[in-house]
C-alpha cells in the first residue's frame, strides 16, 4: 500500500503507454472518416472511427480523474483544462462557420457554448464532428462540479453514474448516440478506470483489471463499435476501460517500444489538432468531387491537416497553455488555495 507521497509521485508519473493509444485512437477515426476500409458492403469506416472514439474518451476520463485525485484543486484544473481545449475548439469552429457560408445565431451559440451536441442540436456540417468537444468540456465541468460539492471522495460517485448512463442506452436503445446523457459513459469508464487504477476500489479490482487478454479485448471492442452487434454495443465503455487498464499492468515490451517511438509520440502530440481540422478540410475542395477525384486527393487533404496540426500544437496552442498554466497559478496563489491532499487509501 502506497503512502500518500507515494501516491502522489504515482500520480504524476507519466504514462508512456497512453501515448501509444492516444496515437492509435487519432489514426482510427482519421481512417474512419476519410479512407475506404475494406469493401463498402462490409460497412466498416463507421465502426473504425467509433472505436477510436471511444479510446478518446476513456483516456480523457482516466487522465482528468487522475489529475483530480492527485490536486482536486478545482480553480487551477479548470483554467488549465479550458485553456488547452477551447481555443482551438473555438478558432475549429469559427474555420467551420467559413466553410460552410455561416451560422445561424442558434448555431453560433450552442457551439461555442458547447451545447451543439444536445437535441435539438446546432451542429454545422464541417463541425459536425465538435459534439464529442462539447462532450469533454460538459465533462470537464461537471466532474469539477462533483468535486467543488463533495471533495475528492465525491469521485466514488463516478461508478454509479457510469452505470446509470449505459442502463438508460439499454433502457432508450441508444448503442450509439451523440447526445451526453447517452454517450457519457465512455468518458466515466475511463474516469472508473483511474479509481481502479489509483487503488480506490481496492486492490482486488486491480489485481483483476491485469488478468484479460489485450489483444482478444481490442478484437471485442473493435465488434462493440459495430451497431449490427446488438447488445454488444452497450459494453463498449467497459470493454475500451478494461482493456486499456490491463495493458498499463500486462503490455508486453513491444507495445511499450512501440508507444515510446518519436512518431508515435508526434502523433499523440498533434492528436487533438488532427481531430479539429480533418473533418473541416474534407468539407472544402480537398475533400470534394467523385469517388476517384476524391480519393486522389486524400494525400493533399492529409499534407493539410498533418502541416495545420503541427502549427496549431506546437505554437498556437502551446502559448495558450502556457498562459493558462502561469495563469492558474496566479489565481490559485491569490486565493491562497492549495492543493487538496488525497485520501489515503
Amino acid at each position: 500500500m502506497r503512502t500518500k507521497g507515494q501516491d502522489a509521485q504515482h500520480a504524476l508519473e507519466h504514462l508512456p503507454l497512453l501515448d501509444g493509444w492516444r496515437a492509435l485512437c487519432i489514426l482510427l477515426v482519421l481512417a474512419g472518416h476519410l479512407l475506404p476500409i475494406g469493401p463498402s458492403q462490409w460497412q466498416l469506416n463507421a465502426p473504425v472511427a467509433a472505436t477510436g472514439m471511444v479510446i478518446f474518451f476513456t483516456l480523457s476520463g482516466f487522465l482528468i480523474t487522475r489529475f483530480l485525485i492527485e490536486d482536486g484543486n478545482i480553480r487551477r484544473f479548470l483554467i488549465r483544462r479550458l485553456a488547452r481545449i477551447v481555443p482551438l475548439a473555438w478558432l475549429g469552429m469559427l474555420l467551420a462557420f467559413l466553410v460552410a457560408g455561416g451560422a445561424s445565431a442558434g448555431e453560433f451559440a450552442g457551439n461555442f457554448l458547447f451545447v451543439a451536441n444536445l437535441p435539438p442540436d446546432s451542429l454545422v456540417p464541417p463541425g459536425a464532428h465538435f459534439w464529442s468537444l462539447c462532450l469533454e468540456v460538459q465533462f470537464y465541468l461537471s466532474i469539477a462540479l462533483l468535486v467543488a460539492i463533495g471533495g475528492k471522495r465525491a469521485l466514488l460517485v463516478v461508478p454509479l453514474a457510469c452505470l446509470a448512463i449505459t442502463l438508460a442506452r439499454i433502457y432508450w436503445q441508444e448503442p450509439m448516440s451523440i447526445v451526453t446523457w447517452f454517450r457519457a459513459d465512455e468518458i466515466l469508464a475511463g474516469a472508473t478506470l483511474a479509481l481502479i487504477y489509483e487503488g480506490w476500489l481496492g486492490q482486488r479490482a486491480r489485481r483483476l483489471l491485469s488478468r484479460p487478454n489485450i489483444f482478444l479485448l481490442l478484437a471485442l471492442l473493435f465488434a462493440s463499435a459495430d451497431l449490427r452487434t446488438g447488445y454488444l454495443a452497450y459494453l463498449r465503455p467497459y470493454l475500451c476501460a478494461v482493456m486499456i487498464g490491463a495493458s498499463l499492468y500486462s503490455a508486453p515490451a513491444w507495445m511499450h517500444a512501440l508507444a515510446e517511438r518519436r512518431i508515435t509520440v508526434y502523433i499523440a502530440q498533434t492528436s487533438y489538432a488532427l481531430y479539429v481540422f480533418h473533418a473541416i478540410f474534407a468539407a472544402t475542395w480537398l475533400g470534394a468531387g467523385d469517388t476517384l477525384a476524391k480519393y486522389a486527393k486524400r494525400p493533399l487533404l492529409f499534407a493539410a491537416t498533418f502541416a495545420c496540426a503541427h502549427l496549431s500544437t506546437f505554437y498556437y496552442e502551446r502559448r495558450w497553455n502556457q498562459w493558462g498554466r502561469r495563469f492558474a497559478e496566479r489565481r490559485v496563489r491569490s486565493a491562497g488555495e492549495e492543493p487538496t491532499p488525497a485520501p489515503h487509501q
